[in-house]
């Protein structure tokens, strides 16, 4: 017997955001997830006053002033602005590229001085069409950058030699000309003050919402589609089908969290480490996320070791490898999809793509209108 209108596998941001916006129209919504708690990756918890992102660094950004005011509110922001910095082989370099990275790398001051190297690195190359990732980023910043700062953290995170990974992953990497260190070009940046985890229980903080943890939908698979009229699936498409097609690629993370007897360990909220003998891609130290965290928390701090690790059936897959060859079976796998009417597919593994968090809203959002137009 249907029991609810509508059942969301998943209770990262993609599904709560379609919860909410359902349960505001009257609609019976049930919501399941695997994992223990609610939020998916932006879950975020208090460990000694310290509020630890547990799934790895998230900052909200987005130029989109209607999710910016969506995302306000359920939660406060501050005006955390995210700056990254490099560590290759104890050689500091600030991220993105820009005038300070340059300078530290060859001593220049000016942007024509800078551009000028890049320009005679960059030109002894004679790319005019990159056909991998190694040449797009040779053919952007030069050999000198790339080798110190790209090649090594690039591979690790995708277990793959850059010469072999698509071109376009690169692109996403801002370069500029001046003196500022802001990675994110957006003007609304920030991050919630007590963290991520109380935007998503403020979302299903409905009476016409139920929630299942620690519930795996394919060990009941049949009775969530029985007792469901729709369901809104935010896994991965091809573990639905059972690989049918065969297996997509994604990349997966290992986490080792560590509290330290120190006020501040490093100095930033994320150091990438870019030397490929380092296993790890960065180290994480949370506190610099809040504000006042420094202040309040004294000869003490939590840091996360971020490993890359190669994914495989039974661990939690992150990210997916929208390489030509991936892309081709997702493909092939939205076939399947479009034969069937009962699931809706959403969120980064569903949809097989790199999502920001504004852009999961507002797919999100867009999902729902569609819902609420048939």
């Amino acid at each position: 017997m249907t029991k609810y209108d509508f059942s969301i596998v998943g209770a990262g941001l993609f599904g709560s955001t379609v919860a909410y916006e359902l349960a505001k129209h009257g609609y019976k919504v049930n919501v399941i997830e695997k994992r223990d708690h609610i939020a998916g990756n932006i879950y975020t918890e208090n460990l000694d006053g310290i509020i630890v992102h547990k799934y790895g660094a998230h900052i909200f950004h987005t130029n989109n002033k209607g999710i910016w005011e969506y995302i306000n509110q359920f939660a406060s922001f501050n005006r955390y602005t995210n700056s990254p910095i490099a560590n290759y082989k104890g050689e500091i370099y600030n991220l993105p590229f820009n005038m300070n990275t340059f300078n530290r790398m060859w001593g220049v001051t000016t942007p024509d001085e800078a551009r000028k190297v890049i320009d005679d690195q960059t030109e002894k190359y004679h790319i005019e069409k990159p056909r991998n990732l190694e040449e797009q980023a040779i053919s952007l910043v030069g050999p000198d950058i790339y080798r110190k700062l790209v090649q090594g953290y690039t591979e690790k995170q995708w277990g793959k030699k850059a010469n072999e990974l698509p071109a376009f992953i690169i692109r996403r990497l801002p370069i500029r000309f001046t003196y500022d260190n802001n990675y994110f070009n957006d003007m609304y940046q920030g991050i919630p003050n007590g963290g991520y985890t109380q935007i998503v229980k403020k979302m299903l903080d409905s009476s016409l919402i139920s929630i299942n943890l620690n519930y795996d939908f394919f060990e009941n698979k049949s009775t969530v589609l029985n007792q469901s009229n729709k369901v809104v699936f935010t896994g991965m498409i091809d573990q639905f089908f059972e690989y049918s097609l065969g297996e997509l690629e994604y990349r997966s993370l290992k986490f080792l969290t560590k509290k330290v007897q120190t006020n501040n360990f490093q100095g930033n909220a994320v150091v990438n480490y870019t030397d490929k003998d380092v296993p790890y891609t960065r180290i994480i130290e949370h506190k610099h996320f809040d504000l006042e965290g420094i202040k309040r928390q004294k000869n003490k701090s939590i840091i996360t070791y971020e490993y890359p690790i190669e994914w495989h059936r039974g661990i939690e897959p992150y990210y997916p490898v929208n390489d030509q060859k991936n892309n081709k079976l997702y493909k092939d796998y939205l076939d399947l999809v479009s034969k069937q009417s009962k699931v809706i597919f959403g969120g980064r593994l569903g949809m097989y793509r790199y999502y920001n968090m504004d852009q999961t809203i507002a797919a999100a959002l867009r999902l729902v209108h569609r819902l609420l137009d048939n």
